[in-house]
């Protein structure tokens, strides 16, 4: 007999957090989730996400035994920003059960219909300006750092509840060996073509973090605005992730495109910090986790280019191809294997198109999905 139970104690939200370590235990590409950043991202009153929104999570039982668990998530920002009726789904873990599926589900959608909601679209954890997609393709890597992970059977579940395909989000692996040198040789090239339109590119000044982070959030909210899915960050949200990243920034990997002193652009590449995490049992920081993390940092071979944005006037000025040979230029010189470029919407022609000319190939997809309610 399938219960399922709103989580409302301290307890409870451990459990939820929890359940993916038994769920996945054995599972050699399953990066565990570091404890503590859950919870908070969970807590009202820790994350900034819920300061205009909220959310319901639930655990599914049999008997005592944990089957499952959801979050029902209505983006009050979302809406607004999108002028839709929007409910959400996340944090969506189950063995391979139906029956448990479609009652978490159920849930689910009772809780946004109570919200006014009209379609439920998922997964995000909580929104796409975290992590986001369903992994369809490409069961066969660990994820690398803030991109999902899945049983290839949760696709079965939600179709088989009458979910479809809204759109797909690509990851790109772009081994340095096979790189188009070509990508890389029009970098002098672009910067005398910046020069005469007093455009320069530089990297962060981590002395100067707060500061930095202020004049490359608006440049997010415009760059990215009429990209599918896209909501914008809250000042508040934009700097918690800031200041969640700033622990692991190489400013090599971090560039600020700037038109006669204003900011433009910017690209932001990452460590991928999972080939560390992987190792880290349940994401307990303690008591030996910490030296694990800290030790695995400097063997970090890979990094994930999360972020990369232009501003509308300045698309065809070559900045984009710039960014991309710098950070692929100072992956080679640091002697990384290479990096992935995600998650990029199948939808962006350019960026799709210039990723395969460097000889990038797409090698894990993930899905949003839809159903109306």
């Amino acid at each position: 007999m399938i219960n399922i139970k709103k989580v409302e104690t301290a307890k409870e939200l451990a459990a939820f957090v929890d359940f993916p370590h038994t769920l996945y235990e054995g599972d050699k590409n399953y990066v565990p989730e570091l404890h503590i950043a859950q919870r908070d991202l969970l807590t009202p009153g820790k994350h900034p996400f819920h300061n205009h929104s909220s959310m319901q999570l639930f655990l599914a039982y049999d008997g005592t035994k944990i089957k499952g668990r959801i979050a029902a998530i209505l983006n009050n920002n979302h809406n607004k920003f999108k002028n839709v009726k929007d409910g959400f789904f996340g944090f969506y873990d189950l063995y391979n059960d139906a029956e448990v599926s479609k009652k978490l589900l159920d849930e689910a959608i009772k809780w946004l219909i109570d919200k006014g909601t009209d379609k439920i679209v998922g997964p995000v954890n909580p929104s796409t300006n975290e992590a986001a997609g369903l992994l369809i393709e490409g069961f066969d890597l660990p994820a690398v750092a803030m991109m999902t992970y899945n049983k290839p059977y949760y696709l079965d579940l939600l179709m088989q509840y009458g979910f479809v395909k809204s759109f797909d989000l690509l990851a790109y692996d772009l081994p340095t060996i096979v790189v188009d040198k070509k990508s890389i040789q029009l970098k002098e090239l672009l910067l005398k073509r910046f020069a005469d339109r007093h455009i320069t590119i530089r990297n962060i000044n981590l002395k100067d973090f707060d500061n930095e982070v202020k004049k490359v959030m608006k440049v997010y909210n415009l760059a990215w605005e009429d990209n599918t899915g896209f909501v914008p960050m809250t000042d508040d949200e934009f700097r918690y992730l800031a200041k969640d990243l700033k622990l692991i920034l190489d400013k090599d990997f971090v560039l600020i495109a700037e038109h006669e002193g204003e900011v433009i652009g910017f690209a932001l590449a990452i460590p991928d910090v999972n080939q560390t995490l992987i190792k880290i049992k349940r994401g307990r920081l303690l008591p030996t986790g910490i030296f694990k993390l800290l030790l695995g940092k400097k063997k970090i071979n890979y990094v994930r280019v999360i972020a990369l944005g232009v501003n509308k006037e300045y698309r065809r000025a070559g900045i984009e191809a710039f960014f991309y040979a710098e950070i692929i230029q100072k992956a080679i010189d640091k002697k990384l294997k290479g990096g992935e470029a995600s998650w990029i919407l199948e939808n962006n022609e350019m960026m799709n198109k210039g990723l395969l000319k460097m000889n990038a190939k797409v090698y894990k997809r993930y899905r949003i999905l839809e159903k109306a309610i």
